[in-house]
């Protein structure tokens, strides 16, 4: 190729022939788009737990389509998307982003764990001196605050409402076979269908159960579902750590057959298990291979707190 672009150069010689091509290939290279970009497990504090997010830190504005190719790319559950909000803004000493979040299939409305882990990169990684950073986002303005333990997320509580069992049993048959339900809740807000197993089982129960998500698309058409939460009461401590709740998460319909903790499951689970467990301050834990741990504090404002920890496990560019 190089032999074929010397020759249509013509009757220069040679060296001022390789000073040309030189000069368009620097101009390529700045061309060339180079983003600092990080992956960070949330809701956790060792490296290979949580659930993974990559986060982008964006210094000028992106081509819209090359917000999903690059969470297509990175393939993981989500990719966050840090932007500076004005010219003068820098990710240091600014207080409010913008920040949108993307899994490899479509851009979502909210994500409680790509959130935590874009205010982990920000906190431990950027150094910004803020103790809360504001996040503009489609679900509003979301807070992160940072703690010696952990940071929290102020999120929206979304209520879950009674939902009819004969609606929606086909899925849950088909998602879960014969294993018994204790309730059935739906969350018009974020569109997730709250499902409560029979307390006569325990958390190696709900850890074990194979779920088919891959039947879920053919089953669930109309929209109104777009993630299925599965969620048990908790057990006294005993030998192990005491949670008042455990759940899983699966949002085949948004290309993601199980996550492996959810930030945005939470603000549905939170509304829930306080009303029945009649408290506001609970200890969650979701059952993935992964796993993770969530803090959370239910607000007199109607908001919810949700704390957890981040590991940062890669930093690096992306060019494209």
């Amino acid at each position: 190729m190089l032999f074929i672009y010397l020759e249509k150069l013509g009757n220069i010689n040679l060296n001022k022939k390789l000073s040309i091509v030189q000069s368009n290939m620097l101009q390529y290279e700045r061309k060339k788009m180079k983003l600092p970009i990080f992956i960070a497990d949330a809701f956790t504090t060792k490296a290979f737990r949580g659930n993974p997010a990559a986060v982008c830190l964006l210094e000028n504005k992106l081509d819209e389509d090359l917000h999903q190719k690059i969470a297509k790319e990175m393939n993981l559950s989500e990719t966050a998307f840090i932007r500076k909000l004005h010219p003068n803004d820098n990710f240091t000493q600014s207080s409010c982003f913008g920040l949108r979040w993307f899994t490899p299939q479509s851009e979502v409305l909210l994500c409680g764990h790509a959130t935590l882990a874009s205010a982990a990169v920000l906190f431990h990684k950027i150094k910004n001196v803020n103790s809360t950073l504001t996040f503009v986002t489609m679900s509003g303005e979301l807070k992160a605050r940072k703690e010696e333990d952990g940071i929290v997320l102020d999120l929206p509580l979304y209520p879950a409402h009674p939902q009819k069992l004969h609606e929606v049993e086909d899925l849950i048959k088909t998602a879960i076979g014969d294993t018994l339900v204790q309730d059935v809740r739906y969350s018009p807000d974020t569109k997730k269908l709250l499902v409560r197993l029979s307390d006569t089982y325990n958390r190696s129960f709900l850890e074990s159960l194979t779920v088919n998500t891959e039947n879920l698309l053919q089953v669930e058409t109309t929209g109104k579902v777009k993630g299925l939460i599965l969620t048990l009461k908790g057990e006294p401590g005993g030998q192990t750590q005491a949670f008042d709740f455990y759940s899983r998460y699966f949002a085949p319909w948004y290309g993601v057959a199980e996550d492996p903790v959810t930030g945005s499951a939470h603000t549905v689970l939170s509304s829930y298990w306080s009303e029945q467990l009649g408290k506001k301050d609970l200890h969650a834990f979701q059952c993935s291979n992964r796993g993770g741990e969530l803090t959370i504090s239910l607000r007199s404002d109607g908001r919810v707190d949700i704390k957890g920890g981040a590991a940062l496990v890669l930093e690096g560019t992306l060019t494209a």
